[in-house]
């Protein structure tokens, strides 16, 4: 019994073991190709659309109804303790900008765009599309995984500065509407307040990101195996390492930017 399960502990780290090293080299050889050979435009302008135009609706969707919910929660505490909704701006676009427009952003970009990402090179890898371009002399890493990692990286940070509108304005709706603040109080409050290393704190997080996301999804992609059904746990693979790499990499990018001053 104890040899079985010490025999799948090391099964289980030389697998892990084996896949860290491999995606190192994805790194590794997309950073390269991207330094060294021209890159394909046309397919980073494919992708930008795929992953930052067809992701937009549902991303402004999401903030929106965050920072409506953010405002109303706001401003029942503070009525609760003050008697009145105080501050129900600075919270919102405080909490929109330097942490959830960043984080929601990339949670729904890997969901959807990602998730698309691994299906597609994963469908090419199983049916030996990707086998097919080594044979044509030309590189898949070059041709399919750095249009779609520069996609993610010039994307996501805009979809992420929407976000942080979007958000702020479902806010002020609920601040209007609901909780009767005035237009230019919830105004004040935000420009009063807010400076630039507040937007710069959440903006930065979104190309680390981007990175962590693009990279998972084209390695799961394209080391799918088993058919169809590996295609299948290849992609719920790909999201769910994503989004948890996203939740976990955003405490240590969020300490890192504190203690160089950017908060």
């Amino acid at each position: 019994m104890r040899q079985r399960v010490l025999a799948g502990m090391g099964r289980g780290i030389l697998g892990v073991s084996e896949s860290m090293g491999r995606f190192t080299f994805l790194v590794r050889s997309t950073v390269g190709w991207t330094l060294r050979a021209p890159i394909e435009w046309r397919q980073v302008l494919i992708q930008m659309m795929r992953v930052g135009v067809e992701s937009l609706p549902v991303t402004m969707m999401t903030t929106f109804f965050t920072g409506m919910v953010l405002a109303l929660q706001t401003g029942a505490s503070s009525k609760h303790f003050f008697n009145e909704p105080l501050f129900v701006g600075t919270v919102v676009s405080f909490a929109m900008v330097m942490e959830l427009a960043p984080v929601m952003t990339a949670l729904v970009v890997s969901g959807r765009a990602g998730a698309a990402i691994a299906a597609e090179l994963g469908t090419m890898k199983v049916t030996e599309q990707i086998d097919a371009l080594y044979t044509l002399g030309t590189d898949p890493i070059r041709y399919l995984v750095i249009p779609r990692v520069l996609a993610f990286i010039m994307v996501l940070p805009l979809l992420t500065v929407i976000s942080d509108f979007t958000g702020t304005f479902g806010g002020w709706v609920v601040s209007s509407v609901k909780l009767q603040i005035p237009t230019s109080v919830y105004l004040d409050d935000i420009f009063n307040n807010m400076e630039i290393r507040h937007f710069m704190h959440g903006f930065l997080k979104t190309f680390v990101f981007a990175g962590i996301i693009s990279f998972i999804c084209c390695f799961k992609g394209i080391t799918t195996s088993g058919g169809a059904e590996g295609v299948g746990k290849a992609t719920t693979a790909a999201v769910v390492i994503s989004m948890a790499s996203v939740l976990v990499i955003d405490y240590f990018v969020t300490a890192l930017l504190s203690a160089v001053g950017i908060t």
